[in-house]
């Protein structure tokens, strides 16, 4: 005869049919292990607040574009006022040349044209503006006696090349006869817009 098996000091589990009878199947995964993140879904909060971004993409946005470096140029920015301040000239004495007198517009932009040139080619140095105020009233003033040689060459057996190189002692002195305030205040406008050209193209 078999005999009676004794009972168990252990308690017995009680029977699930739903898990079989496996005492940790209902247990979510890595519980138990000692590991408190065996339990995390993936993107769970970890504590560092950068895990879920994209490299090279700072603080969820897009990615970092450092600003374009300022354009400072002084010598390319003087070469460029030069030469708009010679262009100027030489286009505002002819006007004066061929209208007999002095419009503002046109002095307004001798000091708007080297200015600009000043300031889109040279960036924001700050020279630039003053020197670009500068050339703008040599400019003015070689362009008003360009005016009056043309004018004195249509009455005078002589030349404009002549008037300006063998005689401009005489031009300048015809020149300061004929200047009134009006010429001056050409002056001033067009250093203004010079300067102010150079700031806004700078920008």
């Amino acid at each position: 005869m078999s005999q009676p098996v004794p009972p168990s000091d252990q308690p017995q589990q009680p029977y699930d049919a739903q898990t079989g009878g496996n005492p940790f199947a209902g247990q979510q995964p890595g519980a138990g292990t000692g590991n408190p993140f065996a339990g995390q879904q993936p993107g769970a909060p970890t504590g560092n607040p950068f895990a879920g971004q994209q490299p090279g993409a700072p603080f969820g946005g897009a990615p970092f574009t450092p600003p374009a470096p300022a354009r400072n140029n002084i010598g390319l920015g003087l070469v460029a006022a030069v030469v708009a301040a010679v262009v100027a000239a030489g286009i505002y004495g002819a006007i004066i040349g061929a209208t007999k007198h002095e419009i503002g517009y046109a002095a307004v932009g001798v000091g708007f044209v080297v200015g600009f040139a000043a300031g889109k080619l040279g960036g924001r140095n700050p020279v630039l503006p003053v020197v670009s105020a500068v050339l703008a009233l040599v400019a003015v003033y070689f362009g008003q006696l360009l005016g009056e040689a043309m004018i004195a060459a249509k009455e005078l057996p002589v030349t404009v090349s002549e008037l300006f190189f063998d005689h401009f002692s005489l031009l300048n002195e015809a020149w300061k006869a004929d200047s009134d305030f009006i010429s001056y205040f050409f002056f001033a406008i067009a250093a203004v817009a010079a300067f102010s050209g150079a700031k806004k193209a700078a920008d």
